[in-house]
């Protein structure tokens, strides 16, 4: 999963209206960090964002299928592709990656909560 840093470099800029975004090299790829929340990861130089019910449908209608690190179904991870056309597009990509970071957030206040149970 070999990423560039002109790729890390470029995602980096276009996420420049999302505020604070950091980057974590990890497992061959790259952690993309919305102020403390884990959104997007890099792979291969190909954004993924964390996805859930709220948000799926647009990658899927976008033709854009889930982060498979094993290249088969054995696992697949909670990040969708993101599409050419947004990635491109720093408004749209912001949109797209405002709600990929809302979706991280809505994930760790549920684990939060059930850990105090």
């Amino acid at each position: 999963m070999p990423v560039t840093e002109s790729f890390i470099a470029f995602v980096v800029d276009q996420l420049a209206g999302c505020g604070f975004i950091t980057t974590k090299r990890m497992f061959g790829g790259v952690g993309v960090y919305g102020g403390e929340l884990f959104f997007a990861l890099i792979a291969d130089d190909l954004l993924y964002f964390k996805v859930d019910d709220s948000n799926r449908r647009d990658f899927e209608a976008a033709g854009m299928g889930p982060f498979k690190p094993y290249g088969d179904d054995r696992e697949i991870f909670q990040y969708y592709e993101v599409p050419l056309v947004v990635l491109e597009d720093a408004d749209e990509l912001a949109r797209w990656a405002r709600t990929a970071i809302r979706v991280a957030g809505s994930k760790r206040e549920l684990k939060r909560t059930s850990r105090r149970k």
